[in-house]
């Protein structure tokens, strides 16, 4: 069951908001296609009433950074069996298609809704949007997500039943409409821990993640170096927001493997400060904890565009395990690398070996 949100007005006194519903439920699409951050920040817009081969129409088709699709779905005045019927349905088409079919998809997308996307082609949408290059192998897995304004226990129990009992990758977000002086309101609430869900389903062999290893890509500048990392106990990013924003998913207790460009793994370790703005960072030196970018450092440009909220280095607390110099980094054939700054570790080649070198018991 979702846990329930409320939200007050504060004033001479407490004013609590009732919820209302949307006039038209497809307003819920037109918010997500304008803004799928509202649903996920990692994923993109590919398709928008996308046709499937067996007669149904899909409201919303997505991309993730690792090259995953999502199928999202309104419920609208479906009942809970034929909502989470048809999205079943989708599902065992989208499992099919190509990165060619991906790409057609998305150029319909753009010719349809030109307000809507870039007029890049797929490769640089994604580029863009995600700063790296689309996966070798896209569509490897994928998930459902049923929209609604209201959600009621019928759904919610199949759901939950999906999902423990068969590990389909679907989940339920409720958005509930808020109005006040004028100024109108969303509020989202998931029926499950998206995060869980990502990591109880199946998505094939060496594929399954285990909801706490996490890849981080470190590439050495004038305003990083990983000198700096492991002395003061830090990961980081910067150049721009699709560098930054994954950084936001390593949360306290999250496992990290960093991976040098063209070296190999070097570290592993435990984060314990989520990410923030360089000049928020402190470490401690000589018993004193001081911004970092007072403490003596290799990246002598850690500091630059430090006042630009787009551009500037954003740092992650680590507790290290195990590091090692750039000479001794782990590297052998078949193993896991990606231009992302952080993603998910699934590959179970990658972690086995990683855990063996690094002399780690899981």
């Amino acid at each position: 069951m979702p846990i329930e949100t409320a939200v007050w007005k504060l004033g001479s006194q407490l004013e609590r908001l009732a919820p209302s519903a949307l006039d038209k439920e497809n307003t819920l699409e037109d918010c997500i296609a304008a803004d799928p951050s509202i649903i996920d920040r990692d994923i993109m817009i590919i398709g928008r009433q996308v046709a499937t081969p067996h007669g149904g129409v899909i409201d919303l088709l997505a991309i993730d950074s690792e090259g995953d699709l999502a199928v999202i779905e309104l419920k609208r005045g479906k009942t809970p069996r034929e909502a989470v019927a048809q999205s079943l349905d989708y599902a065992s088409w989208v499992t099919t298609i190509t990165y060619d079919q991906v790409a057609q998809t998305f150029a319909q997308y753009q010719s349809r809704y030109p307000g809507s996307a870039t007029t890049a082609g797929l490769g640089k949408a994604f580029s863009g949007r995600f700063g790296a290059t689309v996966p070798e192998t896209v569509n490897t897995s994928h998930r459902l997500i049923l929209v609604a304004s209201e959600l009621d226990a019928s759904s919610e129990r199949i759901v939950d039943y999906l999902t423990d009992n068969y590990g389909v990758p679907v989940n339920a977000v409720l958005f509930q409409h808020l109005s006040d002086g004028g100024c109108e309101y969303l509020m989202r609430t998931w029926l499950r821990d998206p995060m869980e869900i990502d990591y109880r389903v199946c998505r094939g062999p060496n594929e399954t993640w285990n909801g706490r290893d996490y890849y981080v890509s470190l590439g050495e500048a004038g305003t990083r170096s990983w000198d700096d990392c492991v002395r003061y106990g830090f990961i980081s990013a910067g150049g721009g927001r699709w560098y930054t924003q994954t950084l936001s998913t390593l949360n306290p207790e999250a496992r990290v493997f960093v991976c040098m460009p063209k070296l190999g793994y070097v570290g592993v370790g435990v984060v314990e400060r989520p990410a923030c703005a360089v000049r928020e960072f402190t470490v401690n030196v000589d018993g004193t904890d001081r911004p970092i970018l007072d403490a003596p450092l290799k990246a002598t440009q850690m500091g630059k565009d430090a006042d630009n909220p787009d551009l500037r280095e954003y740092l992650v607390g680590v507790r290290w395990i195990r590091c090692l110099q750039r000479e001794q980094a782990i590297w052998e054939p078949g193993m896991f690398a990606n231009q992302n700054s952080v993603c998910r570790l699934r590959n179970k080649f990658t972690l086995e070996r990683l855990l063996e070198r690094f002399d780690i018991e899981d």
